[in-house]
């Protein structure tokens, strides 16, 4: 109570002595005026007057009357096919608690929460990175994301108090703002992701709230007068790839909402070529973001439809390839998707659903394929292809014993690096099956903060894998992006098998030469078979590691191990002549982290992982039987009956005396599975 008291007294004192009012209470064209006339100034200098429905307005500014211009630009504005598009609920005192949080100015980010102080002029610290000092969280306040929260909240209740606060919130972020740097920056206010959502962010915040009142004239008239400098920043400091997508987005929503700027059209052309020529640079013919994260994959898509749906809504037509290629990127995220509707969990990713958004998509594309795989084939029709898809040029196979909800799943990684946001973690192998996730990718954990501190080297290294280590080494960087796809003899898709075959030889630190070369067969339905081989030239220490879901209950009976959960269980047994040391690790901190898992960003907890490790002298090979069930320890048991340079025989044995017979071929000539 004391501190507010101090606060209002020094902004009477501030208005006595200066005689202008404080940023809070300036609400109108005058007071806009008085107070900030250059910038008031700016906002005509950059619209093109000469415009139908402008006529009154470049009347009064070129008479001289700067406030009057400013009240028929509103009007203008108001009057405007995209004002009041929405329809807005009755006045009313409900709450929300998130927004409530947010008019105390306490926000969460990245499921972080902190208060923002407010600096002795009333004003956000704009610069405040969070409890944990992280500047993404930074970022995300400047991104104007809490407005996203109270939009949502106003609308659901009707209560005025949200609206006001989004009004003080961008007015006070423009005002900070000043002067703006027209330079390429990084700092929490100027960046072109931030840039990107905030335009986006103040296009609803103008029109959603045109003629209520609950946005004040000041803010909007503020508003067009930052818009300029967030289109220099788009046009000319924008990055590259994924980001490129987020920044043009941004640049053509400013461009068609306001196209009153005399810039706007060059605006719009521009993001049009640079749209075009990233997706060309940025999407595989397969259909695939070169970054190779479902999530990164799904922020570019989304962009990029964006962008589509602007343009549509401008008249204008794109061309057939971008269209084309937004459907392929659907059809790439239906077709990984896990029997649970999520996505592949894989280098910088959170485990996300997907199923709505294919559901939506297969509605508006007309993909009854899409739709029967979404829907665990309740609706739709089943995909004349699959149930297991590879593409080729991202190097990934989805192997699926169907659709329904119990299916098997695995994701078999033998492609490039990745352009960005990559882990080392080529010929990586996750399993799930009836309905549970088994084997895992560790996560991304975060990229800042305490938590990034900790895990953000065993997130990216291979050690948070299920892969080798050699002589205890991970994976040094392979290449970010490809210039072919995966030859075909690397990759065989039949009835009822699936065979992949990859390679990689850069090991970080490691003395001499070695390559692992990792070989998945998928008796459709039934098994998954690994067969590692090692090409060294010297001995080496092998360690293979798995790790597992942590809402798994994992134990072992002398090699294999195996889960005791009450549905959805798998079992490793490894094969061959080698002498392999278990040790089950969760939750271990040191001599090194291993053992856990980020299912989303900053988020994490202990998951038990099954490290084998074994001594070889030269060239060696040893096989895995991955073996799922719905019950426990089924019974299974497996051996290797022969193995030649080119090829391992395996028998594999369920209880009820049912067996298979697989012959797994070691050479790029052998392309058959048999049983």
């Amino acid at each position: 109570m004391k501190k507010t008291l101090i606060i209002t007294l020094c902004l009477l004192w501030s208005v006595l002595l200066h005689g202008q009012l404080p940023w809070q209470s300036v609400t109108t064209p005058e007071e806009a005026c008085a107070a900030w006339a250059a910038r008031m100034n700016t906002i005509f200098q950059q619209l093109d007057l000469s415009k139908e429905g402008l006529q009154g307005v470049k009347a009064a500014y070129e008479s001289g009357d700067l406030a009057g211009a400013c009240r028929l630009l509103l009007r203008y504005y108001d009057s405007r096919p995209a004002s009041h598009s929405k329809e807005h609920p009755p006045v009313s005192e409900q709450t929300i608690a998130s927004a409530d949080s947010i008019l105390n100015d306490c926000f969460t980010f990245q499921r972080v929460a902190g208060r923002v102080p407010r600096r002795d002029d009333g004003h956000l610290d704009w610069s405040f990175e969070g409890p944990e000092n992280d500047i993404e969280w930074a970022w995300a306040l400047n991104r104007h994301y809490p407005v996203n929260t109270l939009l949502a909240a106003y609308f659901k209740t009707g209560n005025p108090a949200y609206a006001r606060y989004i009004d003080q919130f961008v007015k006070d972020w423009i005002i900070r703002s000043w002067p703006y740097p027209a330079k390429k920056s990084s700092t929490a206010m100027w960046r072109g992701l931030e840039v990107s959502f905030r335009v986006k962010m103040w296009a609803q915040v103008f029109y959603d709230f045109a003629g209520t009142g609950f946005i004040s004239p000041a803010t909007r008239l503020l508003i067009l007068s930052s818009l300029p400098d967030h289109a220099h920043y788009a046009r000319n400091f924008h990055a590259q790839n994924n980001w490129l997508t987020m920044e043009m987005s941004g640049l053509a929503t400013l461009a068609t909402a306001w196209p009153e700027f005399r810039e706007s059209k060059s605006w719009l052309d521009y993001t049009i070529t640079a749209m075009t020529e990233s997706m060309k640079g940025q999407v595989y013919p397969d259909g695939v973001q070169t970054e190779l994260s479902s999530a990164y994959h799904r922020v570019a898509l989304s962009n990029f439809s964006l962008f589509h749906r602007i343009c549509k809504g401008a008249g204008i037509s794109l061309p057939p390839y971008f269209t084309q290629t937004i459907e392929d990127m659907w059809h790439y995220l239906a077709c990984t998707m896990r029997p649970d509707g999520h996505g592949i969990l894989n280098n910088d990713s959170d485990l996300d659903s997907n199923r709505d958004a294919i559901l939506k998509m297969a509605e508006e594309y007309g993909r009854p394929d899409w739709q029967y795989v979404a829907s665990n084939g309740k609706a739709g029709e089943k995909p004349a292809k699959g149930p297991s898809f590879f593409f080729p040029w991202a190097g990934q196979l989805v192997s699926r014993s169907g659709y329904d909800e119990d299916a098997h799943w695995s994701f078999f990684d033998i492609g490039p690096w990745g352009s960005g946001h990559q882990h080392s973690d080529k010929l990586h192998l996750s399993v799930s099956a009836y309905g549970r996730d088994l084997l895992v990718d560790a996560g991304r954990f975060a990229y800042r903060g305490e938590v990034a501190k900790k895990f953000r080297s065993y997130a990216t290294g291979s050690q948070g894998h299920n892969v080798l280590l050699i002589d205890g080494n991970g994976q040094a960087p392979g290449d970010p992006v490809t210039k072919e796809p995966v030859p075909e003899k690397d990759c065989l898709i039949l009835p009822q098998n699936d065979l992949a075959r990859g390679s990689f030889d850069r090991f970080n630190q490691l003395e001499g030469g070695c390559k692992h070369t990792r070989t998945l067969a998928y008796q459709r339905g039934d098994f998954w078979i690994v067969v590692d081989q090692i090409a060294t030239d010297r001995p080496r220490k092998i360690e293979a590691l798995w790790h597992w879901h942590p809402a798994c209950d994992v134990s072992a009976e002398g090699k294999t191990v195996f889960t005791q959960n009450k549905r959805g269980n798998l079992q490793i047994i490894p094969l061959g002549r080698h002498e392999w040391e278990l040790k089950q690790i969760k939750g271990q901190e040191t001599p090194a982290i291993q053992g856990w898992y980020s299912r989303v960003y900053n988020q994490f907890e202990p998951n038990t992982v099954s490290v084998y490790t074994t001594q070889i002298e030269g060239n060696s090979t040893f096989a895995w039987v991955l073996f799922p069930s719905e019950a426990a320890r089924p019974g299974v048991t497996a051996q290797l009956i022969t193995e030649t340079p080119t090829e391992l025989k395996i028998k594999v044995t369920e209880k009820n005396n049912k067996s298979w017979f697989i012959a797994i071929p070691l050479s790029p000539q052998g392309k058959t599975l048999t049983n």
